[in-house]
């Protein structure tokens, strides 16, 4: 792991998400945390990521708008694990989602101008693939929340902003075209979310979204962390990570949300009892709230 002044600071993560954070949470599926990350630490990812660029670029890995998606953030680059747990937001995580839980997918994002006006195609959209099909209830469940960290800025509309439909996540479905090239009007009450550099989304991955195109002349960039119950199986290239001689020097919710599990299981029990959550006394976020005092009985995911 390359040397760093951007501390991982799990240990400070104590606030939980208050009461009227949840009641809007609940209500509009998504929060703006301002301010998530200092300007020195705007800084620092910035760098990261117009390294990761320029390595794609000179690969010819780039989109033919010069756009870049890379999967599995912490695996192309070790540096950004400390937003893994970062402590203006990482609690909002485990507000939501308790204490078994573990990064499933994760990407870091460039799009700069687009110099062709693109054609039509439909993007809206909840995140989970598969899931959205083959799980009959309604509303969907749940199952995992996001947070997308801002680098650029993005607090005027047209610059590739992400765009919601507020409340939409207790909907299963939007009107939509037969074909996503076939021009169809934008939802009703879609907005496109404002973020000044060092802002936080955090969203529920059912509320219906897009990413705009970005025609201005602000390139934005953003890093995403998608959270999930540990009984979901990791998207991410963690096997790599955790096979690294520095991952020791991640912190043990780090290693956690990476998928490590520092249980051995009992004889005729499995690793995958331990993801289900039957060994709490042995999993550091579970420990780590304990710790701190930071259970909440009247909230599922929070009691001991």
């Amino acid at each position: 792991m390359e040397s760093t002044e951007i501390p991982a600071a799990s240990d400070s993560a104590t606030t939980p998400m208050s009461k009227e954070q949840r009641e809007q949470f609940d209500r509009d599926g998504y929060l703006v945390i301002p301010n998530a990350l200092s300007a020195e630490e705007v800084a620092y990812y910035t760098e990261v990521i117009d390294r990761i660029y320029a390595e794609e670029k000179a690969k010819d890995a780039l989109s033919p708008e010069g756009a870049m998606h890379v999967l599995s953030a912490v695996h192309r680059s070790p540096e950004v694990a400390p937003l893994l747990d970062h402590p203006k937001t990482f609690p909002l995580v485990w507000s939501i989602l308790g204490w078994n839980v573990h990064i499933y997918h994760s990407h870091l994002d460039v799009h700069p101008k687009i110099a062709v006006p693109k054609p039509f195609r439909f993007e809206w959209h909840q995140d989970g693939g598969r899931q959205n099909r083959e799980i009959e209830t309604d509303p969907r469940p749940r199952l995992s929340v996001k947070l997308a960290y801002w680098l650029s800025d993005v607090s005027a509309e047209g610059r590739g902003n992400f765009k919601v439909v507020p409340g939409s996540h207790l909907r299963n479905w939007i009107d939509g075209p037969p074909r996503r090239d076939v021009e169809w009007p934008e939802p009703e009450g879609a907005v496109e979310v404002l973020a000044n550099p060092g802002d936080a989304v955090f969203f529920d991955r059912r509320i219906w979204h897009t990413r705009t195109n970005n025609y201005s002349d602000v390139t934005r960039k953003g890093m995403f962390f998608a959270y999930t119950l540990r009984w979901i199986a990791i998207r991410d290239e963690v096997e790599a990570v955790r096979a690294r001689p520095d991952f020791a020097s991640l912190n043990p919710v780090q290693r956690q949300l990476l998928g490590e599990s520092l249980h051995q299981p009992r004889p005729g029990h499995t690793y995958g009892d331990h993801q289900w959550g039957h060994y709490p006394e042995t999993t550091p976020l579970h420990g780590f709230l304990k710790d701190n005092d930071l259970f909440d009985t009247s909230w599922p995911a929070l009691k001991p």
